[in-house]
């Protein structure tokens, strides 16, 4: 068995590390194909020497670009490499336009596609991902989904019980691995002057949230009005594009702290101590439920409900009222939930699933 790891940016390097150590480990026949999606290759070196894991073999360096032309340049790229190496099997994580290119590319050449974390749906056909997860799950031969919800969503959309594996999800692993590498390389939080439990988190970086001025306009004025009524000091780890939007719509956030993007493993401390984390990542939802860190989301849907329903989450939507007051729910909540993700073992069990397929 030959595995084709394919992956294009950041958070899927972090969720398909578990995978690549346990490749690593059990010595099998993988490599390593990097799209380039968001960065370029000597950007991302540096990620993939923080999370210690091996160099991918094969770089695109497809960058930016409108989403077709990105995942043409793609698609092209991929095929190519498949076709030099020939792979049993190709593994895509998420939702990405990676994922779709690899799905599509392995698929067209009668190679056989894994999709982790299969099932998710955010029934939001607005957003680009959620195009990209249902034609991604719709042309795997290898559904691994992260929970039993996951595996019905994929079971009402007419897909084979036969194809669906629930695995739990990487990220239980990744953040259990990664956060133990973060702690080797010092204190994040002595370096920034912060004290744990004293400040909340924010990230807003998704599209139809940056990109839209009556939105983006509405969190900051959200995480504005967080910071006065609880006192607490707020980190905003803010893209460049972000950045760039917020001159662009001429705001100028008060009160909170901007501070240049975080490398990964400094980012997964301060999310670990935050006393609050206010997000529109689905990474970052999973992420704080594991932790046991309260997370607000500032979106109207998310395609991880399990976070909702064990109540380390709550959508708030972008008003800055709805904001203020699920931060004030949330805070008063005990963070006792139970993880549903999983047991850190999701990628001892994919891989185990695709030795017993390949004999």
């Amino acid at each position: 068995m030959k595995i084709s790891i394919v992956l294009g940016t950041r958070p899927e390097i972090v969720k398909m590390s578990p995978i690549i150590r346990d490749c690593e480990r059990s010595d099998l026949d993988y490599f390593i194909l990097h799209t380039g999606q968001h960065y370029s290759h000597n950007m991302d070196r540096v990620f993939f020497e923080q999370l210690e894991l091996p160099d991918a073999k094969h770089n695109l360096d497809v960058g930016s670009g409108s989403h077709a032309e990105q995942t043409g340049k793609m698609l092209i790229g991929i095929e190519r490499v498949l076709r030099m190496e020939e792979p049993d099997v190709v593994l895509v994580e998420g939702d990405t336009n990676t994922v779709l290119a690899g799905a599509l590319a392995a698929v067209k050449l009668g190679v056989r596609v894994g999709h982790v974390e299969a099932g998710l749906r955010s029934y939001d056909r607005g957003m680009p991902e959620e195009i990209n997860r249902i034609l991604a799950d719709h042309s795997a031969d290898y559904l691994f989904a992260p929970t039993d919800k996951s595996k019905q969503i994929l079971l009402n959309e007419g897909i084979e019980k036969e194809k669906i594996f629930v695995t739990g999800n990487t990220i239980v692993d990744a953040v259990s691995q990664n956060l133990e590498i973060s702690k080797s390389r010092g204190n994040v939080l002595n370096y920034r002057g912060l004290n744990g439990g004293d400040y909340f988190l924010a990230t807003v970086h998704r599209q139809e949230n940056v990109d839209n001025e009556a939105r983006f306009c509405s969190i900051v004025e959200g995480l504005e009005r967080v910071r006065k009524e609880f006192g607490l000091e707020l980190i905003y780890p803010i893209h460049p594009r972000a950045r760039k939007r917020l001159k662009m719509f001429g705001v100028e956030p008060n009160g909170i702290r901007l501070v240049e993007p975080l490398d990964y493993l400094s980012f997964l401390q301060l999310e670990s101590n935050a006393r609050l984390v206010l997000t529109d990542s689905g990474g970052v939802q999973e992420e704080a439920c594991i932790l046991g860190v309260p997370c607000v989301t500032l979106r109207d849907n998310t395609e991880r409900p399990e976070t909702l329903e064990v109540g380390s989450n709550v959508l708030a939507g972008t008003d800055p009222y709805s904001i203020v007051g699920k931060v004030k729910l949330m805070l008063a909540k005990d963070v006792s939930w139970e993880n549903p993700f999983g047991d850190g073992k999701a990628a001892y069990r994919i891989l185990e699933i695709l030795r017993w397929k390949f004999g």
